[in-house]
């Protein structure tokens, strides 16, 4: 677990290992938009604009989506909303500006928005997959605790232990799953309350070091799920090229099959990640559930609507690829 990479010499800034991952994503994405959209683009810097354009979506929308999801953590501190170096952004919400930020900018320039959206959707699933490493490097978006034999263990108080050591009622679990003793603990009074905080691991002795380290005080096995996203992704944006080139090859012979109308490839982004976003979120046990009662997150919720989505482009793009497909000219019957 590496979330900062190095302190800025003479600063107290760091680069952080998430932030790191976000940018080689995008820049990945921007390469490979910028190669497979070289034949349908009059100018490939027109590209390049729109990317920086969503870079900077996409940060924004990102700490949007995190700033909403965990509003308590900044309603009495309006300024550190703006503290990203702090750490704190969601991809999810990322993509969503961004991909909104390349629309409106392809309908500005009345450049062809289904072909784009295509290759969008190949360069997205690559950064997905490179960013996503990041949140592993940070321990967040972990899993749940699992004896499967590629389960990791985190260190002493980060994001899954510290999970692991109270309990979360917002996730049903009214007991901790790892219960350390209280010495582990210092209080603080908030709220009228003393609230247990975990004590750092520099004030503890050479003894619960130990325990919390190679004892049984450390952390339980969880799923990688950090890991399990970005392999998704990955699988999502090959099996996206290769049928974006089924797609390619359909429209220049001339022989359109199932689902090679332009817009398809972009559609079945959806599709594809919505389904499995949906299933893997079963695995994590960060996000809280929404509704009491239903163990259900936001992502899954979104996850459902992001598959409708898709599911509703793949019938418009095919309807309307049939409804413009010219129709063969019928010669006449010879009278005999």
């Amino acid at each position: 677990m590496h979330p900062e990479l190095f302190r800025v010499p003479f600063t107290d800034l760091t680069v952080k290992t998430y932030g790191l991952m976000m940018v080689i994503g995008f820049m990945t994405a921007v390469w490979i938009i910028r190669r497979l959209s070289r034949k349908i683009t009059p100018d490939p810097q027109l590209i390049t604009n729109a990317a920086l354009y969503s870079l900077i979506a996409g940060v924004g929308g990102a700490r949007l989506f995190y700033v909403i999801h965990y509003w308590d953590k900044f309603r009495y501190d309006l300024l550190s909303v703006f503290a990203i170096w702090q750490g704190g952004l969601e991809l999810l919400g990322g993509v969503i500006l961004a991909v909104t930020v390349i629309i409106l900018y392809l309908i500005y320039h009345k450049l062809p928005i289904r072909q784009y959206l295509d290759i969008l959707a190949i360069g997205l699933m690559a950064a997905l997959a490179l960013g996503r490493i990041g949140c592993f490097c940070n321990g967040c978006c972990f899993g749940k605790p699992t004896d499967l034999p590629w389960a990791v263990r985190f260190p002493y108080a980060s994001d899954p232990y510290t999970s692991q050591v109270y309990p979360n009622p917002e996730r049903s679990r009214p007991e901790p799953l790892l219960k350390l003793p209280q010495e582990y603990f210092s209080y603080e009074l908030r709220d009228g309350l003393y609230q247990p905080e975990l004590r750092q691991f520099k004030d503890l002795t050479d003894e619960q070091r130990q325990a919390v380290t190679r004892g049984p005080y450390r952390c339980l096995p969880v799923h990688p799920t950090q890991l399990y996203s970005p392999a998704n992704a990955a699988i999502i944006c090959l099996l996206l090229f290769l049928f974006w080139r089924r797609s390619q090859s359909a429209q220049k012979t001339g022989t359109p099959g199932f689902l090679t109308a332009d817009g398809c490839t972009f559609a079945l982004m959806f599709t594809l990640y919505g389904v499995t976003r949906f299933g893997i979120e079963f695995f994590r046990a960060d996000n809280p559930f929404e509704i009491k009662g239903i163990p259900l997150t936001i992502a899954q919720y979104m996850g459902i609507t992001i598959v409708v989505a898709g599911l509703i482009q793949l019938a418009a793009y095919t309807a309307y690829a049939r409804k413009k497909r010219p129709i063969p000219n019928r010669q006449p019957i010879p009278k005999a």
